[in-house]
C-alpha cells in the first residue's frame, strides 16, 4: 500500500480524532462527574462513557473529513 493512500489518511484521521476525543472526553467527564456529584464507582463508569463517546464522535468526524479531503488534489 502506498504511503499516501486514501485508506492510510482516513485511518490516521480516525486515530488522531479518537486520541483527541478521548482526552477531551476524559477531562470533560471528570469535570461533569464532580460537578453533578455522581456517587461512588458510578463516577468511573460515567467518565468512561463520556471518554468513549467523545472519542467515537471525534474519530468519526476527523475520519470523514480526511475522506473528503482525500478526493481533492492540489
Amino acid at each position: 500500500m502506498a504511503r499516501d493512500s486514501c485508506l492510510a489518511r482516513v485511518t490516521a484521521g480516525v486515530a488522531v480524532g479518537g486520541a483527541v476525543g478521548g482526552a477531551v472526553g476524559a477531562v470533560y467527564g471528570t469535570y461533569e462527574a464532580i460537578r453533578y456529584k455522581v456517587p461512588g464507582l458510578l463516577k468511573i463508569r460515567y467518565i468512561g462513557q463520556t471518554t468513549m463517546g467523545s472519542a467515537a464522535i471525534f474519530g468519526l468526524f476527523l475520519g470523514a473529513g480526511s475522506l473528503i479531503h482525500c478526493g481533492k488534489s492540489y
